[in-house]
């Protein structure tokens, strides 16, 4: 089995709920991050973490949530700006190893890139499994 993570996630909608519901059934120790604690209840009845209620943009919400210690952290919000503004500071501040946004402006993927942020765009991913469909003449 692999060896357990810390990994924080930051965005408990239908993405982060799914990500931190399954990285916790995993094994691994996880925390996640939303500004609504109605949120949470997004969250699968096995997941075994931490949630905290705040805005990850803000240092002390992620210094509550132990960033400095984490393995993995997660930017999955639905805006690009606190995506990228988490990540960053997920990066540079807490010298965070991996750190992993989304983005749904696909034109906004090489700002990411040229901070040094890894991009997952539901918005390209979803152009190139349509256009991967089409039956080709």
């Amino acid at each position: 089995m692999a060896q357990s993570q810390y990994i924080v996630v930051v965005g408990c909608g239908r993405l982060g709920s799914i990500l931190a519901s399954r990285l916790s059934s995993q094994g691994n120790s996880v925390v996640v991050i939303d500004p609504w604690e109605s949120s949470f209840n997004n969250l699968s009845s096995e997941f075994s973490g931490f949630q905290i209620t705040g805005d990850a943009s803000e240092l002390s919400v992620l210094r509550s949530a132990k960033a400095d210690k984490a393995d993995c952290l997660l930017a999955v919000t639905d805006k690009d700006n606190i995506n990228l503004m988490v990540a960053q500071i997920a990066k540079n501040i807490f010298q965070v190893s991996t750190v992993l946004a989304r983005v749904f402006d696909p034109a906004r993927e090489k700002i990411y890139r040229n901070f040094g942020i890894a991009t997952i765009s539901p918005t390209q991913l979803s152009a190139e499994k349509f256009l991967a469909n089409i039956p080709k003449n």
